[in-house]
């Protein structure tokens, strides 16, 4: 089994019920399982046109999946909760992104490894830092902790729901 960190981001509809149905799916992938799953934060919309309020958490899967294949599943999940990709960084009903798959450094036209814009944004190292604080990001050589204390204080983000909200 191998270990992959995956972000969680909903903006559309009922927030929360997106983010919970994500995970239930998550957890039932086909030789993969839920390792660990972060607190929930409210959080500003980066980028793209304006828009609500996000939710984002992330998780901690366990996977014989490649790193492509996961990547395939997620994309098959976002499709399944009526994500529509059609304005760049627009709102979305679920957002999944795969952070970080064990030591893999990865550029294809499909899939970048580790995940290009994670250690800009607080939305997801805040939430990855309690999953893992001593988690190495592959080919940056520092911990998940080490790059939440180099980003401006957590503006914009607020916690929404504890660890344990997936219940």
């Amino acid at each position: 089994m191998s270990r992959a960190y995956v972000a969680l981001g909903s903006n559309l509809g009922n927030r929360l019920e997106n983010m919970k149905q994500a995970v239930i799916r998550l957890n039932i992938m086909r030789s993969t399982k839920l390792a660990g799953l972060s607190s929930v934060y409210e959080t500003a919309p980066v980028g793209g046109p304006r828009q609500s309020f996000f939710l984002n958490a992330c998780a901690a899967l366990d996977t014989e999946l490649s790193p492509t294949l996961l990547l395939k599943a997620m994309l098959e999940i976002e499709k399944e909760l009526g994500r529509v990709r059609s304005t760049h960084w627009g709102p979305r009903t679920i957002d999944l992104d795969l952070l970080i798959y064990e030591n893999i450094i990865m550029n294809s036209p499909l899939l970048e490894l580790p995940h290009p814009r994670m250690t800009e944004r607080n939305f997801v190292l805040v939430p990855l830092a309690e999953l893992n604080r001593d988690l190495i990001i592959p080919g940056i050589k520092r911990t998940v902790n080490e790059l939440v204390s180099m980003q401006k204080p957590a503006e914009g983000i607020k916690l929404f729901l504890a660890q344990g909200w997936e219940l």
